[in-house]
């Protein structure tokens, strides 16, 4: 079997191991949703004050790479990182090793999994946010942001991949995911502008991955510009955090 074969068999029995956990196709496809109608229907923003009001002071649109960021973020970290967890606990990597399936493949078989459900997704927060909020995106820039989302996907698959390697149990791993995931999503220019936050701590959140996802969305569908300089960062972090997962998983356990 060639690596292509390898990959798309792995791939085919990740997808179907998705959509028999019922729970977790709900969280995916809904909890997005489910903010959606919280935040840009029930409390709505406010772009009045001039931008300088709070929290949700800002037009529709600016928020949209939160929503996005929310299943960018959190579910490869979650999916990924329990999957190898799982799998060190029964042992599976050590089966594997007796296979052709090298641990890159096995990574990059999961990403192409997680990319198409995070895909689905995204393409629900889109067509939901241009029905409940008016704030439609431009056909022209839907291929840069599912190149985005798939860099993202790529990144926090990887990130995951760590996670599920060096954590002691799967509890492990849902406490360290959400314990990264909770202050990345919110302190990384998605739903808090940095002029909420004190001067010092702005530079710091050029630090989060997550950051340049954001903006580089949010250029491409809101304020305008290149999003060529982010689009590069989330590239290369998207590499390295992969090559690290796939380095970090075991061979044995």
């Amino acid at each position: 079997m060639t690596s292509v074969g390898r990959v798309r068999s792995e791939a085919g029995a990740a997808w179907r191991s998705f959509l028999r956990r019922r729970t977790a196709v709900f969280f995916t496809f809904f909890f997005p949703v489910i903010l959606i109608l919280i935040f840009a229907v029930l409390v709505q923003t406010n772009p009045g004050s001039g931008g300088s009001g709070g929290l949700f002071s800002k037009p529709a649109a600016y928020y949209l790479p939160g929503y996005l960021a929310v299943v960018v973020l959190f579910t490869p970290l979650s999916r990924v990182g329990s999957s190898v967890s799982r799998h060190r606990e029964s042992n599976r990597f050590e089966k594997l090793a007796t296979t052709p399936l090298t641990r890159s493949e096995w990574l990059f078989a999961h990403t192409l999994v997680n990319v198409v459900i995070i895909g689905l997704a995204g393409i629900i927060i889109l067509a939901l946010m241009a029905l409940v909020t008016n704030a439609g995106v431009s056909f022209g820039a839907l291929p840069l942001v599912a190149v985005f989302i798939a860099l993202a996907v790529g990144l926090f698959c990887g990130l995951g991949a760590l996670l599920g390697s060096f954590a002691g149990s799967a509890d492990g791993v849902i406490a360290a995911s959400n314990a990264i995931a909770l202050p990345l999503l919110f302190l990384s220019d998605t739903f808090v502008t940095p002029d909420l936050l004190p001067s010092w701590f702005q530079p710091v959140m050029n630090l989060s991955p997550l950051t340049y996802f954001a903006r580089g969305v949010r250029i491409l569908t809101y304020s305008g510009g290149s999003s060529g300089g982010d689009l590069v960062v989330l590239a290369v972090l998207a590499v390295a955090f992969f090559l690290a997962g796939a380095y970090a998983i075991p061979e044995t356990d």
